[in-house]
């Protein structure tokens, strides 16, 4: 019996520990998402679509495997693409938004925001009034209004702080305004802010971050706390906040150090962030040829190369961790 009773606690307990380690939902693999189109997912946003009820994530659609690109030109000339899912895990590619603003025979979009108020989708768009091989050149943020997330009705151009702000992200305040917060390229790529009571009419604030440069900030609330994500280009940067206006750094950056999944070796790069429920999940964008170790030569299609990962948050004692290698498990079927 004794033996009996040791071959039952070695068969179950690891069955058991599995189990408890597994988690509950769908699988999400590693990568999350690749684009079909160019190879080039990058920033994207993850957005509800009340009307058809999947989730839907928009991205930068970098001309990764453009093999006449010189320069820069690779990352210029990009439209918006979206993927769909079901429950946050498993991704397919949809279509590219239909965005009607494209006032220069030649024109880029990049890094898309989208909120949506009384039951109209806002978007806050890069857009760079050409394709061009190197950085010299303006960029400014437009506002687009839709019904459905797929066609994107032009509203008006941003006055901001420069002629080069790129990467903006919009929070609702406690008293039923909006903020944004976006990157100033002319001053330092610090994080600059403007405020709203429409998503209509914006006044700009000034600077908000300046402790790093950085760009493509996320805004969320989570686990009592009020949360920013920067990307700093070798990891992200992590401020929290209690009031939307002073903000304040941890010392630990998350993605800085390489994973070990399939294409996960880099840096993570321009994120969003879902929170569902109690818990928190980080999409984010790396270059798999990029890796520390064995780097792809630069400029190749592999060098090039980016798609999106996912990985969950933690919260411990005031700060925010994450593990890249842990397995995630996502269930987001009930939407937001």
């Amino acid at each position: 019996m004794r033996h009996v009773r040791l071959l039952i606690t070695l068969f179950f307990v690891p069955a058991l520990l599995s189990a408890q380690n597994k988690g509950t939902g769908t699988f999400a693999p590693k990568p999350l998402f690749e684009d079909p189109v160019y190879n080039g997912a990058a920033d994207p946003v993850v957005v509800w679509n009340k009307e058809v009820k999947k989730w839907w994530m928009f991205y930068t659609n970098r001309k990764a495997s453009d093999s006449t690109a010189t320069g820069v030109t690779w990352v210029h000339g990009t439209r918006i693409g979206i993927a769909e899912s079901i429950d946050g895990a498993t991704w397919t590619y949809k279509d590219t938004a239909r965005i009607n603003y494209h006032p220069t025979t030649e024109y880029t979009y990049w890094a898309p925001e989208i909120v949506e108020d009384k039951g109209t989708y806002h978007m806050y768009l890069t857009y760079v009034p050409g394709v061009f091989a190197d950085w010299n050149h303006p960029r400014t943020i437009v506002h687009l209004t839709s019904m459905d997330m797929l066609n994107w009705n032009y509203i008006s151009t941003l006055k901001l702080a420069s002629d080069r702000v790129i990467d903006a992200c919009v929070y609702p305040l406690p008293d039923g305004t909006w903020r944004m917060w976006y990157n100033n390229e002319l001053d330092y790529k610090s994080i600059y802010y403007a405020d709203s009571p429409d998503l209509r009419n914006w006044t700009d604030q000034g600077k908000a971050i300046s402790d790093l440069p950085g760009e493509g900030p996320v805004v969320f609330s989570w686990r009592g706390h009020t949360w920013m994500i920067v990307d700093n280009w070798n990891g992200l940067g992590v401020y929290s906040s209690v009031d939307l206006l002073n903000w304040k750094r941890q010392d630990k950056r998350l993605l800085e150090l390489p994973g070990t999944g399939k294409d996960d070796q880099a840096i993570g790069g321009h994120a969003d962030v879902i929170v569902h429920g109690d818990r928190a999940y980080l999409f984010y964008f790396t270059h798999p040829g990029r890796a520390k170790i064995n780097p792809a030569p630069e400029i190749s299609f592999e060098w090039r190369r980016s798609l999106i990962q996912v990985t969950e948050l933690h919260y411990s004692e005031g700060a925010i961790t994450c593990d890249r290698n842990e397995p995630v498990y996502m269930d987001l079927k009930s939407g937001k």
